[in-house]
């Protein structure tokens, strides 16, 4: 299991305004054996990944659970960024 952590600052500067906050969402891993391994990598660059690898992309070979937001983990935490805007509107 890991852990995802995506930091996002809004700010707006002619009224001097700022929010930060993050987002964490833990994952965790399937057991991995060669074989599920092999197939991952036949359908996934895990060169071209933050991470080095990528749960929209046959993610469920490889990602057992998530806890929090997927989109997080995809490289957005969307939802949340939507709540604050919502907000600082």
């Amino acid at each position: 299991t890991h852990d995802v952590v995506t930091a996002v600052c809004l700010i707006h500067l002619r009224n001097h305004r700022q929010k930060i906050f993050v987002e964490t969402t833990s994952v965790k891993f399937r057991p991995l054996d060669a074989p599920t391994i092999g197939r991952y990598l036949a359908n996934v660059n895990p060169l071209d990944k933050a991470g080095a690898y990528a749960i929209q992309e046959e993610g469920d070979l490889i990602v057992e659970t998530i806890s929090g937001s997927y989109s997080n983990v995809v490289g957005l935490p969307v939802e949340r960024l939507r709540d604050e805007l919502d907000a600082w509107l």
